[in-house]
């Protein structure tokens, strides 16, 4: 049975919402490693790392499978002072609208997808709306490293990562690290994957061809 996010919102289940902005996001932007611009979240939750984004300068859209997920955005949006587009989207079933995006960010969205349709489906959407020197990052959890009792985010492997991803866009970096760059505690660890658009297909395409 599929989780009912905006259940888990209604009841204030929502351990993936960390009320701060994710600290790889914070510094690859301050590493100027990303591109500025126009910016796109997939499940932005309560708006954090979006309205850090918007903060900072991006041009910000920002999407979630939640509607309530998506009403506190905005009010949190509204009292920050921030100019932000937030919307009710579900990633399988459509193409998030606005594009295209210069960066496209998903904090633990990807890996929550069991089937690898899914997982393809996601990257696909990614790639449709990806500008021509965009990048998308996304912080996926791993299956190397120990679980931790009270943060188990869906693990993912490496193998896993590059089968949904490549089809579609060529991953320019898969990093392994710390998942919550800020946690005082020990932290699962997660693949921190960036993907850029191809300008070749896939080489397994090629030689099928």
């Amino acid at each position: 049975m599929a989780r009912d996010w905006n259940h888990q919102y209604a009841i204030d289940e929502t351990p993936w919402d960390i009320g701060s902005p994710d600290g790889h996001l914070i510094a690859l932007v301050e590493a100027d490693a990303l591109p500025r611009g126009r910016a796109l979240e997939i499940g932005a939750g309560t708006g954090t790392n979006a309205i850090w984004l918007a903060q900072h300068g991006y041009d910000v859209h920002a999407v979630d499978l939640s509607p309530l997920a998506v009403e506190r955005a905005q009010a949190k949006a509204k009292a920050a002072g921030v100019e932000c587009s937030f919307a009710p989207l579900d990633i399988l079933a459509e193409t998030p609208s606005g594009g295209p995006y210069d960066l496209v960010f998903d904090r633990g969205v990807f890996h929550v997808f069991d089937d690898p349709a899914h997982r393809a489906t996601f990257a696909a959407r990614v790639a449709e709306v990806l500008g021509k020197d965009g990048r998308w990052v996304s912080l996926i959890g791993s299956t190397e490293g120990p679980q931790i009792p009270d943060f188990r985010p869906p693990r993912r492997t490496a193998g896993e990562v590059i089968a949904a991803i490549e089809p579609a866009l060529a991953i320019e970096s898969l990093r392994l690290l710390p998942f919550d760059a800020g946690r005082k505690t020990e932290t699962p660890l997660m693949w921190q994957c960036i993907a850029r658009p191809r300008t070749v297909p896939p080489s397994y395409r090629e030689s099928r061809g």
